[in-house]
């Protein structure tokens, strides 16, 4: 079996400030990423920048800057970004490192070799926000300016002779593909979008410009700059030392496990990229997972309509878990949500303070004034004991399924509702008021309860992955050994050993008047 699993965040656009779409991506990712190495897989975690073409050109321009002294500023706040997110990414990549560059150069000179890149002139719809070439069918004319009908940037028209990739020779195989791989694209409703897209028939792709000088010169043709999406791709074996794929990243992390995306780039991820991989002859990533997007005001975000939502502010006011938490619980992941601080607040207080960080303190307070703050042992436990185990035990491949199937919110769901249980099991059995007459009763009982505040810290580690570790740090458990196999483990705490201080985890956020 391969332990190795590769996962990626989209290669972002930096030009602009990071926004809310950019922190969601990321922690679904890290989250994944998380997930895996409880499970004992070696992961490999990639996030970064894509820092070419002309909307950077035009950016830098504005701010009178050269090109890529403004990438350098733009995309370290990216970078930053990934500290306060506290993502656990191995490595991150810039477009304008000079080992991208070597990839890039030899996944041109491969199409090339293959006869599936001839030179041409376009003609046609392109959006410079977008990075984008658009059919007639794909855009509309709103107040005298045409505009892509799904992303709502506006487009012009350009005529340049241009190097196009026979993305039309590539439609059966494409096809083909999808049907023997049915969870290459999720979720299958992003699946159907593609294979209706790919069945009208694709056409040749323009795969380089000449309008603009920023981005990686076409070997041997240097008036003519790679198209960004083509360039961009590439990020994600760059950064395994391709062309070298007989060194020991690329055999182990290639192909990506799951590329996670936005819906908005699924076309670039799921249509393009596997048809320049197909012509390459290199392996595909196994799957490409295209979320909805974070909405303000019912709205994608986006600098024209000034409705970007800044991630730092919200983590600064309630805490980067508590965040991670509700982005994870409130949206579904296939579908659009919308951000709102009322749910945000009613969430924090309903499954983080009050039952899952007000569980750990009741429980920890209660051992701290009886047991001489020692996690007690237990000779016997009752049918009702083994029942709140068990239930989260028995279903353990379920959950660990529905995580591997990128199914976060039913696993999430599933997760809360042991919280729940586990709260009124310990309210239920009433410890305090056994312990003068029963005392082995009362133990067996905290004992039960210490068990699940473990187990149910080890499940929502990928998630909330600052608290849960503070959580078993006090039941002196360490990072180190944290793992999917400890839950199965009913003698790994220390009966010995002090229960280290537990400060509150969540603080309850009061509504405003």
């Amino acid at each position: 079996m391969n332990k190795s699993f590769y996962i990626t965040t989209p290669i972002y656009y930096p030009s602009g400030k990071p926004h809310m779409g950019h922190a969601y991506s990321s922690i679904i990712a890290d989250i994944f990423a998380r997930f895996k190495r409880l499970e004992g897989y070696e992961v490999l975690f990639l996030t970064g920048t894509d820092e070419h073409g002309l909307k950077i050109q035009r950016e830098a321009e504005k701010n009178k800057q050269d090109p890529k002294e403004f990438c350098d500023h733009i995309s370290k706040k990216f970078k930053e970004l990934t500290k306060i997110l506290n993502l656990s990414n191995d490595d991150f990549i810039r477009t304008t490192e000079s080992r991208h560059f070597k990839s890039v150069e030899e996944l041109w000179n491969r199409l090339v070799n293959s006869g599936d890149i001839y030179l041409d002139k376009y003609s046609g719809w392109y959006s410079i926000s977008d990075e984008a070439y658009y059919d007639e069918d794909e855009i509309e004319e709103i107040n005298g300016k045409k505009i892509s009908k799904s992303s709502g940037s506006l487009v012009d028209w350009v005529e340049e002779e241009s190097y196009f990739f026979k993305l039309s020779a590539w439609s059966d195989k494409l096809l083909e593909y999808y049907e023997k791989n049915k969870d290459f694209i999720l979720p299958v409703s992003r699946r159907n979008e593609v294979v209706n897209f790919v069945k009208k028939g694709l056409k040749d792709l323009s795969v380089s410009r000449t309008s603009f000088t920023w981005g990686i010169k076409v070997p041997n043709n240097k008036k003519h700059v790679i198209y960004v999406w083509l360039d961009a791709l590439t990020n994600y074996i760059s950064a395994l030392n391709f062309p070298d794929t007989n060194n020991k990243e690329f055999k182990k992390f290639w192909p990506a496990s799951v590329h996670v995306i936005g819906k908005d780039i699924l076309r670039f991820h799921a249509v393009y990229w596997p048809a320049f991989l197909l012509a390459a002859k290199l392996p595909l990533p196994k799957r490409v997972f295209g979320h909805g997007w974070i909405l303000s005001d019912e709205k994608k975000m986006s600098k024209s309509l000034g409705n970007i939502l800044d991630p730092i502010e919200i983590i600064n006011n309630y805490g980067i878990d508590q965040l991670r938490y509700y982005l994870i619980k409130e949206v579904s992941l296939g579908n659009d949500g919308s951000i709102s601080m009322e749910n945000l607040k009613n969430c924090i207080n309903n499954d983080l303070a009050n039952n899952y960080g007000n569980l750990c303190q009741r429980v920890f307070s209660f051992i701290k004034k009886n047991c001489s703050n020692k996690i007690p042992k237990s000779k016997k436990l009752m049918d009702t004991d083994k029942k709140l185990l068990n239930q989260l035990k028995d279903n353990l491949p379920n959950l660990v399924k529905l995580m591997n199937q990128q199914n976060l919110n039913e696993y999430i769901r599933a997760v809360v509702n042991y919280s729940f249980e586990t709260n009124k099991y310990f309210n239920d059995s009433e410890p305090w008021a056994v312990k003068k007459n029963d005392p082995e009763r009362m133990n067996a009982i905290l004992f039960t309860t210490c068990e699940q505040i473990k187990n149910l810290s080890i499940l929502l580690n990928s998630i909330i992955p600052i608290s849960t570790e503070k959580v078993l740090e006090t039941m002196n458990i360490e990072k180190k050994k944290i793992s999917i196999n400890l839950i199965e483990n009913l003698n790994c705490f220390d009966h010995n050993k002090e229960l280290k201080k537990l400060d509150i985890l969540f603080n309850k956020i009061e509504n405003d008047n």
